[in-house]
């Protein structure tokens, strides 16, 4: 299998990398940080700028309709930066489940806005006990007249508070762990009923639980077909895994590269402490394991959208565990080759550890992950 890249991909990666060298220094994201929102709507502004926004948007809606391996690349370098913007959410996930609803009402709405980088459109599916399981919706939508009337509780949404509009998921039939009666509505966060309390993660990043009561959403909003929406969630979630798993390689690169660098400066007992030999063994088994996870991140890519979904499924799990234990694994030993310092808020590392571990938590840890591979046939 081929695995060199094309000039234009590779010129996509130097592009966003050099962005993010230029624009988005370890200090710049700091300050960020230290905003009410979190996030900058500048640098959302700049990354539409560069056509990020609309990358995986389709071409006939002004998208560039890329594909995971350029979404994978792009998520490398925001990985090593460290991008606190709303990206994996609003410019993977939700064209992705656009995409996959074939609505063409709701495409010629949302996709455009979408790839300007004019409207933030967050899906809110994951619930509080889902832990990764996709088929679990506790969320309702009654029918009533000419509409629906939605209640639930939706649990940490990333950048649900940034959120111009939402796409909320709900059950029109069928009970909470069955795969059929999901449906997607289009939801304006400030509409009544809706209550959205955004709060910081501990890597940093933005997120918000909404809670739904009998907000009342037209007939007009349903995306889809009701009742038939599960496979789209599930088609997308695969894509943002994929697009997850990369973000997880950028950051194990800088980490390792970081790293090196810290022994190098380091000194003890006259000489840098990247001489010692058990060291140097450390950081050869992190080289290891951050290859590994490159290989995984690959394989997420081609597989993500295989028509196959038991082949899609097992090679998604297996890239989600392999990276979340080779993310723990170069976390910790960075953590340690840097000593106490590298806990601290002025080393970037602490960052990157911090979201390496949320990252193994998202839309399902090592341990779901390693259950859902075993549970699902090979093909």
């Amino acid at each position: 299998m081929d695995f060199n890249f094309s000039e234009e991909q590779q010129l996509l990666a130097d592009t966003v990398r050099r962005f993010v060298r230029e624009s988005y220094a370890f200090e710049t994201r700091r300050e960020i940080l230290k905003s009410t929102q979190g996030w900058s709507r500048d640098t959302w502004n700049e990354l539409a700028g560069l056509g990020l926004t609309a990358l995986n948007v389709p071409e006939a809606h002004g998208g560039l309709n890329a594909g995971p391996v350029d979404t994978m690349l792009v998520m490398n370098v925001f990985g090593e930066g460290l991008l606190v913007e709303p990206f994996l959410g609003a410019a993977v996930f939700t064209p992705a489940l656009l995409t996959r609803l074939s609505d063409e009402k709701a495409a010629a709405d949302l996709f455009p806005v979408i790839a300007s980088g004019e409207r933030i459109v967050i899906v809110a599916h994951q619930e509080p006990q889902t832990r990764g399981a996709i088929d679990h919706l506790a969320t309702r939508a009654e029918k009533s007249g000419d509409g629906y009337v939605l209640d639930g509780l939706k649990s940490v949404i990333a950048h649900g508070g940034a959120a111009d509009e939402l796409l909320i998921t709900a059950r029109t039939s069928s009970q909470t762990r069955d795969a059929d009666g999901m449906s997607v509505f289009r939801v304006d966060p400030t509409s009544a009923g809706v209550t959205v309390n955004s709060y910081r993660t501990f890597d940093g990043q933005s997120a918000a639980d909404i809670e739904l009561k009998a907000v009342k959403v037209p007939a007009g909003n349903l995306i889809g077909v009701a009742g038939q929406a599960f496979a789209a969630i599930e088609g997308a979630y695969e894509v943002t895994i994929s697009a997850l798993c990369a973000e997880a390689v950028g950051i194990m690169k800088a980490v390792n590269a970081a790293t090196l660098d810290y022994t190098k400066s380091r000194k003890q007992f006259g000489q840098p402490i990247a001489k010692f030999q058990v060291l140097q063994h450390r950081m050869a088994d992190m080289f290891l394991q951050s290859e590994q996870a490159l290989s995984m991140s690959y394989l997420a890519a081609i597989k993500c959208t295989d028509p196959d979904a038991s082949e899609r499924k097992r090679a998604l799990s297996a890239a989600k565990v392999i990276i979340g234990q080779a993310g723990r694994f170069v976390g910790q030993q960075a953590i340690q080759l840097h000593g106490g310092m590298g806990m601290t808020d002025e080393l970037m590392v602490s960052h990157h550890f911090k979201r390496l571990t949320a990252i193994d938590l998202t839309f399902g840890d090592a341990d779901f992950h390693l259950e859902r591979f075993a549970a699902t046939p090979a093909a």
